[in-house]
């Protein structure tokens, strides 16, 4: 069985998803592998997406989908706006809502984007 946990590290301004292999018995504990992260930047309650990586070993598993989602419900939850600026983090806000995000796209909104853009002052 495997799982995933996604883990925010300011002292390296990403957000890390690690996979753990769970094992049946307690003699063989499961091991985690940093299997990607999403690099981002923030200031002035902006938090800027810049790139996203997914390990080759870990590809074709939707484990950038789970870690776009999880990163960015947790930029929401923090009241953070969200700049995609991130080709892989865009994508993922055109075809998939995040409950209360507030979106500042770089070049306006895309017209497919599911989440709306930031209202203007």
């Amino acid at each position: 069985m495997t799982n995933t946990r996604v883990e925010r590290v300011d002292a390296r301004n990403r957000y890390e998803i690690y996979v753990s292999d769970q094992a049946d018995t307690e003699a063989a504990p499961a091991g985690e592998t940093l299997a990607g992260f999403a690099e981002f930047s923030q200031e002035d309650g902006k938090v800027r997406f810049t790139h996203t990586v997914i390990d080759h070993a870990f590809r074709g598993r939707g484990l950038g989908d789970v870690l776009a989602a999880d990163a960015l419900a947790d930029a929401a939850q923090r009241g953070d706006t969200i700049v995609p600026l991130c080709p892989f983090i865009a994508k993922y806000l055109t075809e998939n809502e995040v409950a209360g995000a507030v979106v500042q796209w770089p070049h306006g909104a895309p017209q497919n984007a599911a989440t709306p853009p930031e209202p203007s002052s």
